[in-house]
């Protein structure tokens, strides 16, 4: 048995023997109000069905036949974390030329790895923005069916670009005809793919709106789609009731995004006054991924990554931290967000210090990774924090988070709707 499987059949294990119980209680050293900031000493927390159905403090349960108490007397318990960008496709360590070589069910296989290792990280929530042949639909729904183990999962299909944008493969010659199947141009083709996105499963719509870092051919700051272009997609997807994010590092870019009426704008690397006042009216979320330059810088030449992305990152790395602490100075909605596959899988955690780095308190950097995405998600009455009638995503760790931030990159106890796996 590899590892990967007997991971798997060790956390079914336990999921099934935790609930298989009738009524599960926690009781903790401390649990953390992330609405406040507020520690609560001694909480017991009882959980019925997935949810949490009544909380209170130094109090020990009343165990009826079946119920089972889960005691973490040197643990902090923390609402399960939402990180809303990361392509679980994707591995940093595989150079993009050999990605090229991997069919959709070898991609699909990664994602369900990568999930698993994500929620074991303390991730119980995660919005995939973009893949390949709706491969982590594929993914969620086996998570949500109960055949593998991983986060809940709001997942896109291919990402919507124009013809050679960011969004497109420009890695392969033109006598070979390939265009990414996320590809359209004009606002009734990509109404049109909006519309295949929803027929093949996605949960939220992505577009790039401006170059990359990693494509090929494709200048960070230049925008792509028009204006008319992007008002087609949001106003198609929010018809039909999903979120849009949309990939724009450029300043032009991030503006037309805004005005489009995006929920959330990814990366923001080039800000300028008008655009932070844009997003305040309109507000809109930004989603900006500062920890993933340091991996890039070094160890991407020995994965393989080509001088060309290198350049681009160097380019944008300090600008796009500079416009973190511009927004956060100003006061505009922030998710966490970390583009994972940029860096390794699992190590989501590690951008919690950044963001207390470049300007945010550590009560701010928790509230982007909990109940700002559950409001970004649209569904803060349900997820983000430990509270009555919420589902009961709760993780642990050993201290104070809000005194040290990097304790949140060691999770010592995981659970979602009520099955530890950790």
């Amino acid at each position: 048995m590899n590892k990967l499987s007997f991971s798997a059949s060790l956390s079914m294990l336990f999921a099934s023997a935790f609930s298989a119980h009738a009524t599960t209680y926690i009781s903790a050293k401390a649990m953390l109000d992330v609405n406040n900031g507020k520690l609560i000493n001694a909480p017991l927390i009882q959980i019925d069905d997935g949810i949490i159905t009544k909380i209170t403090k130094g109090k020990a349960p009343q165990l009826q036949t079946g119920d089972q108490h889960i005691e973490l007397p040197e643990l902090t318990l923390v609402p399960g974390l939402m990180d809303m960008h990361v392509h679980l496709t994707s591995d940093p360590t595989v150079p993009r030329s050999e990605r090229i070589g991997q069919s959709i069910p070898r991609k699909a296989i990664k994602a369900a790895y990568f999930a698993e290792k994500t929620l074991m990280a303390g991730f119980t929530t995660l919005r995939n923005v973009g893949a390949e042949g709706y491969s982590v639909i594929a993914v969620r729904d086996g998570i949500n069916a109960g055949d593998i183990i991983g986060p809940r999962i709001w997942a896109a299909g291919p990402s919507l670009g124009v013809t050679g944008g960011h969004c497109d493969n420009n890695r392969l010659p033109p006598e070979m005809k390939y265009t990414a199947e996320g590809v359209a141009n004009g606002p009734w083709a990509v109404r049109e793919k909006v519309r295949e996105n929803i027929k093949y499963g996605a949960s939220v719509i992505k577009f790039c709106a401006t170059g990359g870092v990693f494509s090929k051919g494709t200048k960070v700051g230049i925008q792509q789609y028009s204006q008319d272009e992007m008002n087609a997609i949001v106003d198609e997807a929010h018809m039909r009731g999903l979120t849009v994010a949309a990939h724009a590092h450029g300043t032009s870019g991030i503006k037309a995004a805004i005005v489009a009426g995006v929920d959330s704008v990814e990366h923001v690397s080039f800000v300028d006054d008008e655009a932070i006042a844009l997003a305040k009216k309109h507000g809109t979320w930004f989603s900006m991924d500062i920890y993933n330059t340091e991996y890039t810088l070094t160890f991407g030449e020995q994965n393989g990554v080509a001088e060309e992305n290198l350049a681009k990152e160097r380019q944008v790395s300090k600008k796009q931290r500079d416009s973190f602490s511009r927004a956060v100075k100003a006061g505009v909605n922030m998710v966490f967000g970390t583009d994972a596959a940029i860096y390794p899988h699992g190590d989501n955690a590690k951008q919690f210090s950044r963001m207390v780095e470049f300007g945010m308190t550590p009560l701010q950097a928790i509230q982007a990774a909990t109940i700002n995405g559950a409001k970004l998600l649209k569904v803060e009455n349900q997820l983000g924090q430990i509270k009555t009638g919420f589902a009961a995503d709760i993780i642990a760790v050993k201290g104070n988070p809000l005194q040290d931030i990097t304790l949140l990159e060691n999770i010592a106890f995981v659970m979602k709707a009520g099955v530890t796996y950790k």
